[in-house]
């Protein structure tokens, strides 16, 4: 899984008026929440955070996000929750995170990339992706970016499941085991 670094200050006012001050000044308004703690009021350099969220955009990622409160120092790791848009100038007004464990089991969608050419496809059969993503289960470091899957030995009426996809050790799969994720379908004549 991707992990990035982030800065962020704890933030001492709330409401509109503060965070139209705070945006004006170039930063922009967050919150940091979860099982571990209350709730915490937080704001984030603009420029910063827009590239940061940019590089993991619509990939599996988490943040160490460095907090700074009064000069103390702590670093906690987030997953992004939900990132608050203006529709017509496409700048970040708020950012949502969650604070998540290192050992605890989480479940992510993790992209399926095929690879190869399957041996049905050069016998005049056709390849059919049935998924493009699959749910597992794990601790965050131990979740891949994407899980390949190699069609080369995939012959005419072969298909591919989910149980079938070889996960590492610390993985387990959330999908259901007897969905097809692709297959090759024609008859040799």
């Amino acid at each position: 899984m991707i992990q990035i670094e982030m800065k962020a200050r704890v933030r001492k006012t709330i409401g509109k008026g503060a965070a139209r001050t705070m945006r004006r000044a170039g930063n922009t308004p967050a919150v940091i929440y979860g099982p571990q703690g209350a709730p915490l009021s937080l704001e984030c350099n603009t420029k910063d955070l827009t590239q940061s969220l940019l590089s993991i955009h619509r990939k599996n990622a988490f943040i160490n996000l460095e907090i700074d409160e009064d000069g103390k120092k702590s670093v906690r790791h987030v997953i992004t929750r939900e990132i608050q848009t203006n529709p017509v100038h496409d700048n970040v007004l708020h950012a949502d995170f969650y604070e998540v464990s290192l050992e605890k089991p989480l479940v992510f969608q993790v992209p399926l990339k095929y690879v190869g050419k399957a041996k049905g496809v050069d016998m005049v059969g056709d390849m059919t992706i049935a998924k493009n993503k699959v749910s597992v289960s794990g601790k965050l470091l131990d979740i891949p970016d994407v899980i390949e899957i190699d069609v080369t030995p995939l012959d005419l009426g072969a298909a591919l499941t989910c149980k079938d996809l070889g996960l590492t050790a610390g993985i387990s799969l959330v999908s259901k085991g007897d969905t097809v994720c692709v297959s090759i379908s024609g008859s040799a004549e």
